[in-house]
């Protein structure tokens, strides 16, 4: 590649130069693109992993206490439908700490569903937020006409994920073993405090 001098230093001349390079070599532009990116990217995800050793990160954040405690990690990489339900409980809730301080100062926790479903994929070490994202918003018609399809049956495999689909719950319920569970990890539906 030739590049040709330019008399101007002005910005102009500098982004006309750029335009001609990217026009002669495509490809070592967009090489030089991804790499920043990556770099980007990489720098942002250690900024996070430095961000959760801190103790402030920790405190009163049920995400830490999720993910750190080995009894709910497992249920979750166990049971699938647990897991499903576990997301969803996060989805449009809020919840409080169960001390006197948070309970006092109103300091609530709560996430997006994007983040919810990031939560329940680190737990199990498998796929990323978009495996769990509106895994509440299913038809219940559907599965039982696919599980009542005596024409085209399903085999047992199909029959088992029909049946977990089924029981999926929508975002923001709270089932009674997730409330049970997340009471025992030290967490309190905010909701419920409220309608009390």
């Amino acid at each position: 590649m030739t590049l040709s001098k330019s008399s101007s230093s002005e910005p102009e001349a500098l982004g006309s130069l750029r335009i001609q390079n990217t026009v002669n070599n495509p490809n070592a532009d967009l090489a030089q693109s991804s790499a920043e990116l990556l770099d980007l990217f990489s720098s942002m995800e250690q900024q996070q992993l430095d961000l959760e050793e801190t103790a402030d990160w920790k405190k009163d954040n049920m995400e830490y206490d999720l993910r750190s405690t080995e009894w709910i990690v497992e249920k979750v990489k166990a049971d699938n439908v647990y897991a499903q339900n576990l997301y969803a409980s996060m989805c449009n809730r809020d919840f409080v700490k169960n001390d006197v301080w948070p309970i006092l100062t109103d300091k609530r926790w709560s996430c997006s569903w994007r983040h919810a479903g990031s939560i329940i994929a680190d737990m199990q070490e498998i796929g990323d937020y978009i495996n769990w994202y509106c895994s509440g918003i299913i038809d219940l018609h559907e599965i039982d006409e696919k599980l009542d399809n005596l024409g085209n049956p399903l085999n047992e495999d199909e029959k088992k994920k029909m049946l977990e689909l089924k029981a999926h719950v929508p975002e923001g319920v709270v089932t009674d073993e997730i409330r049970k569970d997340l009471l025992q990890l030290g967490w309190i539906v905010l909701n419920d405090i409220e309608n009390k």
